[in-house]
């Protein structure tokens, strides 16, 4: 075959010896030549017909090799050649484009060859596919490189054949490939532009995809800032702000050209992020730190930043920095400790950034943050990662200073300056053990160095720092170190000689403690639990130790020994010894002393929990009315957004999350699951199987007004597994007969053969009742068979009996029935002590009674609560001697044994043997989470609005003592929002009661309208004021608060004043529509009272805020959004719409424009919102944008209100993109049919690309093929790729 075409190539060489003599005179025929040509042509066409690629290859070479040193002449014809080759598709395109490009004899030196290829290549590129024009585009810019630098006349021909031919592979008109790979490729494998002539063209090629990244980006994402919520940040909080976690950057789709600003470090963000209390979880969701050992050095810069900065504003007068530095010290020992970051790396950091800085007020809040890890690592570590620490003290202690003096030790902050010599101690003692000669205390510390030393006799506790000093200076030692932390435990655990010690260490000492000095004390604590628990002696647990021990607990730097040993060592040893006294006062503490538990350990003692219901011991009486209080506390306190990641942890499991006997708790838990899935906003599909595995456990029903309330897969789930109700009328005649047999029966065995007997009808306490109401007496009897019954089974009968109430009271004919009716339950509580109120009222609540028995039901519990005087006697007393600040107080023990010494509590059953002494827990504070079901059951009728305000009047002074006030009633409103909208006066009731202690959180202008008595529509100073109280917050300029978030229902300022301002919102008069519009017009109205830099931390705050509401909220601004592109058709400006909606320009040219401010809320809410909310947005743009969309400028605008959240939108479901894909390509089609001019189809296209590159594939191809071939040809052909549409249907369609 190369036989065949060197014949040919001879031929078209060939030159007759007349043709050579005379070529200077002869005229060729172009006819002649053409036909010459023609006839080559068809003989190379013969010959490579059945030729494969490799053979065509080769005679590609020969034909170039030939080419490379021919004529000019000859030159032209071989090309000609070539060309009709190609276009008659003997030789495949790309095969011939790419041989001519890749050929190593292609040299600018050879002038016209390399001419010549260049302009064939342009003229038969159109006919390569899009890959192979990429792999020609690669090849042309590899040949720019063998182009000199500097250009002379003689290459102009040459640089201008290649530009010719990158020019017509860039043409976005011409469309050869996609233009969103190969702005890609350039900027990916040529940044640096492989010669200058082609970087004009290059640049503004990329530069023409601004108008996409401006598409698919977050207006003022740089400044947004997130609220730092508990830990244990879901996956879908955290995804919105990663970074990576080398460059600090935002993790953006897609190389194209985004503005510097997002390109940038984020070092603000984390820095935000790290100053945050709990934000630890966050920080390593952020960065993907999910492995120990992952060092992040820029983690590592921002800690060294932030003590700097603690630093610098230590030395500003009146400013209070002790929280800032407890924090960072925590910040510090959790990084290092998991080896994210490196001790000396941060210490020799920080001796670089001081150098040169006067800075002498923070250096002992300093030491101290060095002494907590120091003390805790350095006798697992060497000395060598230690003594970077020196050269800090060399520069921050210099040697001509005078020496330290001993400061007061009545004073805590001893401890702090006294650090630098406890880190000396330290240091020596490790070198004494490592064999280095011994060191000598430097000049500048003998004083305190010798203070210490003469402290080494055994002391007592007192009111000073001493035994602190000791214990941290010492902690390593413990020739020096057993004596003073054998005196702070016998402080809190007393000798067998003195009363057990109820004063437990104040915070203030337990702050003054390193890190190691707390760990040995919660060691010591937690063995003297278990040997006293393993004994088996029945001692009481001291109260100061319990109380310490709690404390103890909210220190998260001593986690591993702290709240993980007591859930996963300290309980399960209590358990097994059998140690119920134990057991119970430990559970006591769970459910009132602790704060921000991991909701990971909140679930895990739930599992334990139902495990525990089921042993026969927990049958007790009290132990299993604490169990159950206990488990009702931790399934109502989920918070919402921790429900659905922590709960599917389970779901293979489900029966740890379920009580097998307690409908109650079961109930409480689809109560929790309903409103963590509408707080958060997704489907409730997840939950199904834990829902199936409750219905199994426990079957129950629920009332209609509460299944409306229901999210859809809750209310679907509940009616489709309806449960049959019981005949109200045969269980009065099952209780009549049970009576008639009591009565009928004078034999004491038979009696408690019959009731006693386990599987007897679960009807005793509706007997009890009838018995008391017949005749004021209980028979002694009866207390047998309770006990026999035990506590678990009489769960049951308490069903039974609130049914019977309800029966009772309806059929009544009321007046003194009613009193004597009320007054026999009475009894039963308080005088026979048969079964609690908090019981009692639990159960009425959670029954399912519909229509008129609803609202007697709800009677009935007013009637139980507020018409005898016993209990709210008891709520009156509480809340008068109590504060909830039992963190702050020494002496809550005695106050807490007065009271029950007022107000004994007995169990029938267990009162002769004296039960168990509660430490913490009484009536009052056990029935705060079953006046929270009470309220939310009474929100549901609006027939007992009335009843409800009664109850609020005298008993709301008990949410004083509520852990969670704020978030309470942010879940109320938020979840009961459509039954509250249109009743204002019970929300401020609510508000006052719930937040009657805390209404100083709340703003000035909503503190008056709660003193107020009437109707109050707020103007936009209102707004403003409440976002800029929020903005404040979030940048930290609001002044410094005193609240301890140790022990704080929230984490942090930011989360404090973002649920406090949505239940100020909530609780407005003014409707969602009025209160959303208000928030909107803040920036849109109000934006000239704004300081101009600070606009997008504004928007940040209306963005958080309308996010947190809840939807008949933030669907405003979608409405809000259809009124402003509907405004944009006609397009009236002279600027395009992509400057027009560009935010940055138009706010800093001091131009309104309300397109562009639109566009920023709407992307500051959207990128704040939960995945409930995140997923609306296909449905809006497929239900509500078709209405409204009919123009270029129009359709524009939706590209950029959506494109920023493509990523956070594939990650929701499978289903969702291709689904918001559709709806977009219908939109196109749409304005493509109403437009006859489309001015921006390159930008509007590149985004389409974008969105297959980037998340759906080839996921939609013959749905969006199907839309393609409807639209113009212009549009068809940039669409091609997509589409897979061959050119030749699109030309013919044209």
């Amino acid at each position: 075959m190369s036989e065949g075409v060197s014949g040919v190539l001879n031929e078209i060489l060939r030159v007759e010896g007349i043709e050579e003599a005379f070529s200077c005179f002869l005229i060729h025929r172009q006819g002649a030549e053409l036909d010459k040509i023609s006839v080559w042509v068809q003989e190379l066409q013969t010959i490579l017909q059945e030729a494969n690629n490799d053979v065509l290859e080769a005679a590609l070479r020969q034909v170039l090799s030939v080419g490379s040193t021919c004529s000019y002449s000859r030159l032209q014809l071989l090309m000609e050649v070539l060309e009709r080759l190609i276009k008659l598709k003997v030789l495949p395109a790309r095969l011939a484009c790419e041989s001519i490009i890749t050929y190593d004899k292609l040299q600018y030196q050879n002038q016209d060859f390399w001419v010549e290829c260049f302009s064939l290549l342009r003229r038969t590129i159109d006919l390569v596919e899009y890959k192979g024009v990429r792999e020609i585009m690669k090849g042309c810019c590899e040949k720019a490189k063998s182009l000199p630098r500097h250009l002379n006349i003689g290459l102009q021909p040459q640089t201008k054949a290649l530009l010719n031919l990158a020019e017509r592979i860039m043409d976005r008109d011409v469309c050869l490939l996609p233009g969103y790979l190969l702005a890609n490729e350039l900027q990916k494998a040529y940044s640096d532009c492989p010669h200058w002539r082609l970087a004009s063209l290059f640049y503004d090629y990329v530069d023409s995809f601004r108008a996409l990244a401006q598409m698919v980006s977050i207006v003022g994402q740089t400044e947004m800032r997130p609220v730092v919520e508990h830990s244990g940040c879901p996956e879908h909080f955290v995804n919105p702000w990663k970074l990576d976690p080398v460059t600090l950057k935002f993790t953006l789709t897609g190389i194209l050209p985004y503005p510097s600003e997002l390109l940038s470090k984020q070092t603000g963000l984390l820095r935000y992020v790290l100053e945050q209390p709990y934000s630890r979880d966050m920080v390593c969701g952020m960065l993907g730190l999910k492995q120990h050992k992952q060092h992040c050095a820029a983690l590592e810069e921002q800690l060294v930043d932030l003590v700097v900065l603690a630093m610098e504003k230590s030395e500003q007068e009146g400013v209070d920095t002790q929280g800032l530095w407890l924090h960072l010290s925590s910040q510090v020992i959790y990084f290092v400790l998991f080896q994210f970051s490196s001790f000396p790396n941060i210490v020799l950091a920080l001796h670089d950034r001081l150098i040169g800085k006067d800075l002498k007020k923070g250096r002992d809040q300093l030491m101290w943050l060095l002494l907590q890890f120091i003390s805790g690592s350095i006798q697992r570590n060497p000395l060598s990662n230690f003594l970077p620490v020196l050269r800090l003290y060399e520069l921050l202690f210099p040697d001509d200073e005078p020496p330290l003096p001993v400061p007061d030790f009545n004073q805590s902050q001893c401890t702090r300056q006294m650090a630098i010599t406890c880190i000396w101690i330290h240091l020596t003692k490790k070198a004494q053990s490592e064999g280095h000669p011994a060191w000598s205390i430097p000049p500048r510390l003998r004083a305190h160095h010798e203070f210490l030393q003469h402290l080494v006799p055994p002391l007592a506790m007192g009111q000073d720092y001493r035994i602190a000093l000791l214990c941290n200076a010492y902690s390593t030692n413990q020739d020096y170190f057993s004596k003073p932390m054998a005196a702070l435990v016998e402080t809190i655990q007393g000798s067998k000689s003195t009363s057990p010690p109820t004063a437990p260490l104040s915070m203030a000492v337990l702050d003054s403690l390193t890190v190691h000095s707390k760990m040995s004390l919660i060691h010591s604590i937690v063995t003297h639990v278990i040997k006293l628990a393993q004994s088996k002696s029945g001692v009481p647990l001291a109260p100061a130790l319990v109380e310490t021990y709690s404390r103890l607990l909210v220190y998260t730097e001593i986690e591993s020994l702290g709240i993980k040993g007591f859930i996963s060592q300290l309980l399960p040893t209590v358990y097994k010894s059998h140690a119920w006294n134990t057991l119970y006062t430990l559970l006591e503490m769970f459910s009132y002393r602790m704060h921000h538990i991991h909701p990971h350990y909140r679930v895990q003692l739930l599992s334990h929990l139902h495990s525990l219901a089921a042993v026969p011991q927990a049958n007790q009486t009290q132990l299993h009315l604490c169990v159950e209080s206990t488990a009702l506390r931790l399934i109502t306190g989920l918070g919402s957004a921790e429900v659905q990641p922590e709960l599917s942890r389970f779901l293979s499991e489900q029966k740890t999350l379920v009580s097998a006997e307690s409908e109650e708790l079961n109930r409480a838990l689809v109560l929790t699951l309903a409103r963590a899935t509408h707080v958060t906003g997704p489907d409730g599909n997840w939950c199904t199987e834990i829902l199936s595995t409750i219905a199994q456990s426990t079957p129950h029903a629920w009332a209609p007004h509460t299944l409306e309330c229901f999210p859809k897969a809750l209310f679907d789930f509940f009616s489709q597994n309806a449960v049959a109700r019981e005949n109200k009328q045969q269980l009065k005649k099952a209780v009549e007969e049970e009576y008639r047999k009591w009565a009928s029966m004078n034999n004491e065995n038979d009696i408690l053969a019959h009731f006693g007997v386990p599987g007897a009808p679960p009807l005793f306490l509706c007997l009890l009742w009838k018995m008391l109401l017949e005749t004021d007496h209980i028979s002694p009897i009866a207390y047998k068979i309770l006990e026999r019954i035990g506590a678990r089974a009489l769960s049951a009968h308490l069903r039974k009996f609130c049914d019977s109430l309800v029966f009772e009271f309806s059929n009544s004919p009321g007046g003194q029935h009613v009193n004597k009716c009320v007054d026999t339950i009475n009894d039963m509580i308080w005088k026979y002590n048969i079964v609690t109120i908090d019981r009692l009222v639990l159960c009425l609540a959670l029954r399912t009674q519909e229509g008129s028995e609803a609202q007697v039901c709800s009677f009935i519990i007013q009637l139980v609560l507020l018409k005898p005087t016993e209990f709210r006697n008891r709520v009156q007393d509480f809340v008068k001697d109590n504060s909830p600040d039992h963190w702050n107080q020494v002496n809550w023990h005695e106050r807490h044994l007065d009271f029950h010494r007022k107000f004994p509590e007995k169990s029938a059953p267990e009162e002769q043997t004296g039960g168990y002494h509660p430490y913490f827990g009484n009536v009052c504070l056990r029935f705060l989470p079953v006046f929270d079901i009470v309220v939310h059951r009474f929100l549901e009728i609006q027939q007992v609005t009335k009843s409800l305000e009664i109850i609020l009047e005298h008993l709301g002074c008990l949410y004083k003592f509520h852990d969670r006030p704020v978030t309470y009633l942010y879940n109320t409103l938020h979840y009961y929002e459509a039954k509250l909208h249109d009743r204002p006066p019970l929300k401020r009731r609510l508000v006052g009661a719930v937040l009657g202690s805390l209404k100083d959180t709340l703003s000035e202008p909503y503190q008056v309208y709660l003193a107020r008595d009437d109707v109050w529509i707020p103007e936009l100073d209102y707004y403003i004021q409440l976002v800029k109280r929020v903005v404040d917050t979030v940048s930290g300029k609001s002044p410094a608060s005193l609240t301890d978030w140790r022990f704080n229902e929230f984490p942090n300022a930011g989360a404090h004043i973002l649920y406090t301002s949505c239940v100020e919102l909530m609780a407005l008069s003014a409707g969602p529509p009025a209160v959303a519009t208000g928030l909107l017009d803040v920036v849109l109205r109000g934006y000239t009272a704004i300081p101009l830099k600070e606009i997008n931390q504004w928007i940040n705050a209306v963005g958080l805020l309308l996010s947190a509401l809840p939807s008949s909220y933030w669907t405003v601004l979608h409405d809000c959004l259809l009124e402003t592109i509907a405004e944009m058709e006609p397009y009236v400006w002279d600027c395009s719409p992509f400057r027009l909606l560009d935010f940055k320009e138009t706010h800093n040219a001091m131009l309104y424009n309300k397109f562009s401010y639109m566009l920023a809320l709407a992307h500051s809410v959207w990128h704040h919102a939960g995945p409930g909310h995140i997923a609306s947005i296909p449905r809006w743009v497929r239900d509500r944008l078709p209405s409204v969309v009919r123009s270029e400028a129009q359709f524009l605008m939706v590209c950029h209100l959506i494109g920023p959240f493509f990523p956070r939108l594939k990650l929701l479901s499978i289903n969702v993109m291709p689904e918001l894909t559709h709806s977009l390509y219908e939109l196109l089609a749409q304005v493509d049919h109403a437009q006859s001019a489309l001015n921006y189809m390159d930008p509007i296209c590149d985004l389409f690309y974008h969105i297959k590159y980037m998340f759906i594939g080839d996921g939609l191809k013959n749905e969006i093929e199907a839309i393609v071939r409807k639209l113009r040809p212009a549009l068809q052909l940039r669409l091609r790729f997509i589409a897979h549409l061959p050119i030749e249907e699109i030309n013919t369609t044209s």
